[in-house]
């Protein structure tokens, strides 16, 4: 790893910079190698238990190999950088493939379950979700700009199981929402040697629409 832009490369594991990793500046077009290799070496430090309080832009620049100006030119500071360091452990957020309802809701919940088996990310997740809950405004952050997102697909899906009659219109869509991922977000996230077999995604699904399908 050197100091130059052009010459830098990340290691293997490095993942790939997301595409929203800050406000894009004038100049030359920005190096994604460069992008991942930042949040690459953020990850590091804090898999050596460096806290979020304890990081600085400096020191993840020269864990990097880079100065604080090619950070800073990526993002405005470390909470901006941290939101992006969390995103990147997120899969993208796509739509389920809209083949039924309960089909939908499976493949969101399965999503999660693979998330939880990637032990990387569920470890440094746990570790980021628990120190980030003490910077209101990053924890804010985070919210708005990479969970939000994530509801969002689950509530269409809730909100189309509504109109056609396929979940009860009475109660609130993100209270429902909460019942079909809060077991799966307790084993991936609080209890990390909960198993989280095939299967558990559909056990959960079939468990909870027992309860808000329509009453007869």
């Amino acid at each position: 790893m050197t100091t130059s832009e052009g010459a830098m490369t990340t290691s293997e594991g490095a993942m790939a910079a997301p595409d929203c990793a800050g406000p894009r500046l004038p100049g030359r077009p920005r190096s994604a190698a460069v992008d991942a290799a930042i949040i690459e070496a953020t990850l590091r430090l804090i898999e050596e238990g460096v806290t979020i309080g304890e990081l600085s832009i400096e020191r993840i620049a020269r864990e990097a190999g880079v100065g604080k100006a090619t950070v800073y030119r990526r993002w405005s500071g470390k909470d901006a950088l941290m939101v992006d360091v969390m995103r990147s452990l997120e899969e993208p957020s796509q739509p389920p493939p809209g083949v039924s309802v309960r089909d939908d809701l499976v493949t969101i919940l399965e999503r999660m379950r693979r998330r939880g088996l990637a032990k990387r990310n569920s470890a440094l997740m746990r570790t980021v979700l628990t120190q980030i809950h003490a910077n209101r405004k990053l924890w804010h952050a985070y919210e708005d700009h990479v969970i939000t997102a994530r509801r969002e697909v689950m509530y269409e899906v809730l909100r189309r199981g509504v109109a056609s009659g396929e979940i009860r219109d009475d109660l609130d869509v993100e209270l429902i929402a909460d019942l079909f991922t809060g077991p799966m977000l307790s084993r991936t996230i609080l209890h990390e040697r909960k198993a989280l077999p095939e299967g558990l995604a559909e056990t959960i699904v079939d468990t909870v629409l027992e309860g808000v399908r329509p009453r007869a």
